[in-house]
């Protein structure tokens, strides 16, 4: 890594529209240190093949946390390394170093454009390199939200048949709670017709225990038959 990416000395001369004076002389003296020695990056895990996109409803989600980093996304679209070591993200780091933290845009801009012409970057390789990450950006999002569609789909359906479950279910006790209450109503019909019954049975019974006692009083209840028979046999 750079021990310093550029350094500032302002010597008040007004710049041309990249960053050198009139006189060829640079507004700001910006010096590049050399690394000591070239550092392979780590090697960054590459993404998985994708055997199948497709979620099971009983598969659960994958958490945001377990997402790939952006440079494995980098790395999964096969966007090859500068020759220069200079990427859009190396020039977004050098915008966002504190050595130019206190210049104004187009001061930065001049400094940014000096420190890469002094390394011999080219500015249509660095842009391509910022079309070709934003379109891996896109393309990542896309296939992210297909699956999270998938997803959806997915549960929406599972969803769907557990309400015809419930409904069927549902549908199911309705019909076998109201046929209780009909059995229900049925005994309860049954038991007063019994009674009606036992009405019709209990007067016919005194009809005819009247005929077997004194006729003093006329046929009445049962009781009152029971009562004059007990009397007359005294």
């Amino acid at each position: 890594m750079f021990r310093r990416i550029f350094r500032f000395s302002y010597d008040g001369e007004p710049a041309s529209h990249n960053g050198n004076h009139s006189n060829g002389v640079a507004r700001h003296a910006v010096a590049l240190a050399e690394p000591e020695e070239e550092i392979e990056p780590a090697p960054q895990a590459a993404l998985p093949p994708a055997k199948n996109n497709r979620r099971t409803a009983a598969e659960p989600a994958r958490s945001r946390q377990d997402a790939p980093s952006f440079d494995q996304i980098y790395e999964a679209a096969g966007i090859p390394a500068p020759r220069s070591g200079y990427t859009i993200l190396k020039v977004a780091e050098m915008v966002s170093s504190p050595h130019v933290a206190a210049l104004s845009p187009d001061a930065k801009r001049c400094s940014v454009l000096m420190a890469l012409e002094a390394a011999g970057v080219k500015l249509e390789e660095l842009l391509q390199d910022g079309v070709v990450r934003q379109r891996a950006l896109a393309d990542h999002e896309a296939a992210e939200q297909r699956k999270l569609q998938e997803f959806e789909a997915g549960k929406a359906e599972a969803n769907r048949k557990l309400q015809e479950e419930l409904d069927r279910l549902t549908a199911d006790y309705m019909r076998r709670m109201q046929a209780n209450l009909d059995e229900v109503a049925r005994e309860q019909d049954d038991f007063r017709a019994w009674q009606k019954r036992k009405q019709q049975e209990s007067q016919r019974i005194a009809e005819a225990a009247a005929f077997c006692v004194p006729a003093e009083g006329g046929p009445g209840s049962l009781t009152a038959v029971l009562e004059r028979a007990t009397a007359s046999l005294k």
